[in-house]
């Protein structure tokens, strides 16, 4: 029997895990030529594939039961999760992977606003704060790209940081809202939208198994997310988790040879320090 030091050692190891993958993706949508609608199709078909297979494994009535249990909260995590993911892949395509990865840590943040408008959750003062100094940093990035090419790809990460903050807020106040199903549908969904946007069917073939590599780490790191969780307080799976964004920019100049200008490390710099003195 596991002692619960080691159910939580274990736990740790697999939100890192998760970060970790997480902070590749925009390795993948860069170093994959082919557009994002077709990416956003492969990506989105195997990583369903990978999840439909693994909720299967852990119970094979899961399917159908989160399918059923979805109901209106669960499509409405649907239309974020694809508006958001819509919006994910061409950022990382128009501006720097640190920006991206970034602006989407004040996912928290933007959730904590809506579930004040839309809940009436008041936030607490250093909450609040650090809110504040985030929105700053993201405007000192955003600002370094105004009249740049980058601009377009800060705000499509912005969309997609809101896009993320929705999802939140609708698990907050609807908590029982399955997690794996909305996932698959949202994938399913945005294939059958990249297939009327380009043909996908186009891409190069010796980019298919990047591109299928992409959906399946992808969900791997949601798996190994879900499964840490399980593990963990969330307040360490939240502060685990927050590893994802400074690794980004690290493979990015590592591999990359992406250096961040001087507003994205400034605007960075204050975001990370929101995000680790928020925790």
């Amino acid at each position: 029997m596991i002692s619960t030091e080691g159910i939580y050692r274990t736990g740790i190891v697999l939100v890192v895990i998760s970060a970790v993958i997480y902070s590749t993706a925009g390795l993948f949508a860069k170093g994959i030529a082919s557009d994002a609608w077709t990416i956003i199709f492969w990506r989105g078909l195997f990583s369903a594939g990978f999840l439909a297979a693994w909720l299967v494994w852990r119970d094979r009535a899961a399917m159908g039961a989160e399918f059923a249990a979805m109901g209106r909260p669960g499509w409405s995590v649907v239309l974020a999760s694809s508006a958001g993911t819509a919006a994910f892949i061409p950022a990382f395509k128009l501006t720097a992977i640190a920006n991206v990865a970034l602006i989407y840590a004040v996912a928290p943040f933007a959730a904590g606003g809506l579930a004040w408008i839309w809940l009436g959750e008041i936030p607490a003062r250093r909450t609040l704060l650090a809110s504040l100094a985030a929105l700053a940093g993201v405007a000192v990035i955003v600002g370094g790209s105004l009249e740049t090419p980058n601009l377009a790809g800060d705000l499509l990460a912005l969309w997609m940081t809101l896009s993320m903050a929705v999802i939140f807020v609708i698990y907050r106040r609807f908590p029982s809202t399955p997690s794996s199903a909305p996932m698959i549908a949202s994938s399913l969904v945005l294939a059958g939208v990249a297939l009327a946007m380009t043909d996908v069917l186009d891409a190069p073939v010796a980019e298919l198994p990047a591109m299928a590599g992409f959906g399946l780490v992808h969900a791997l790191a949601y798996v190994t997310l879900v499964e840490g969780a399980r593990r963990l307080p969330a307040v360490e799976t939240g502060l685990l988790s927050a590893l994802e964004t400074p690794l980004a920019p690290v493979w990015a100049w590592l591999l990359l040879a992406e250096i961040p200008n001087t507003e994205t490390i400034l605007g960075g710099s204050i975001i990370l320090a929101a995000v680790f003195w928020r925790q």
